[in-house]
């Protein structure tokens, strides 16, 4: 039994334990960014309209709705890239301020219906806005810009950003006096586009509506993880 024990006990300072390699590590992160000219476009608009019954306003806000749906196809604009978002019907509500005993009564009526709207020739989007609102248009709720395909710009940003982790592991090596071994683990952090938004105060409806697309910024990161030699 004391042979038995006596063993154990030396294969135990014979063998490191394994943590001690595994604290001699360096932990860094890296950002890559790429920039690049958008090709797409993401309209969200709508029509509202009002009445005092209800079946008026759908009426008045679905027969817009269908000169705007006329209005892109004739532009281009392919069905597959244009969704309706939201159809909604509400009540307006008049409240007395001298009697809070007298009952609310509806006085009328909101139909709102929107929509998500594709665009992917940028050369007419200024022109595709000035129409919709001559045709009935009158809720603006966005215009993102993006880019239709995004692979290969990921991956340019996330080589950059394995990059910046490498530079940033051989200064504080450097810093620290020690070498720095090889690659223990990578994961990364994300790696998606982050399109600019515009938000367009006022349509102009004599002329096209000025646009300007700029660039979109995709970007990586990721978390690297290095030996520390001797």
């Amino acid at each position: 039994m004391n042979r038995l024990f006596a063993l154990v006990v030396l294969g135990f300072f014979l063998v490191p334990p394994a943590w001690a390699d595994e604290t001699r590590i360096i932990t860094t992160s890296g950002l890559g960014r790429v920039e690049a000219v958008p090709d797409i476009a993401m309209i969200s608009l709508g029509v509202t309209h009002q009445a005092k019954e209800a079946g008026a306003a759908m009426e008045a806000t679905s027969d817009a709705v269908r000169a705007v749906l006329e209005r892109l196809k004739a532009a281009g604009i392919a069905p597959r890239d244009v969704q309706t978002n939201n159809i909604s019907l509400q009540p307006l509500w008049l409240r007395s301020n001298n009697n809070a005993e007298t009952p609310p009564r509806i006085t009328g009526f909101v139909a709102r219906t929107s929509l998500r709207i594709r665009v992917r020739d940028l050369s007419i989007l200024g022109s595709v806005l000035d129409q919709v609102v001559q045709d009935g248009a009158n809720t603006f709720d966005g215009l993102q810009f993006s880019v239709s395909e995004p692979e290969k710009l990921v991956a340019a940003a996330r080589a950059e950003a394995v990059k910046d982790a490498m530079a940033r592991a051989g200064q504080l090596a450097e810093a620290a006096g020690v070498t720095l071994g090889a690659i223990q683990s990578i994961s990364e952090h994300s790696g998606a586009p982050r399109p600019q938004m515009m938000e367009m105060a006022a349509a102009r409806v004599a002329s096209d509506v000025p646009v300007a697309a700029g660039e979109v910024s995709l970007s990586a990161q990721v978390s690297m993880v290095f030996a520390i030699l001797d």
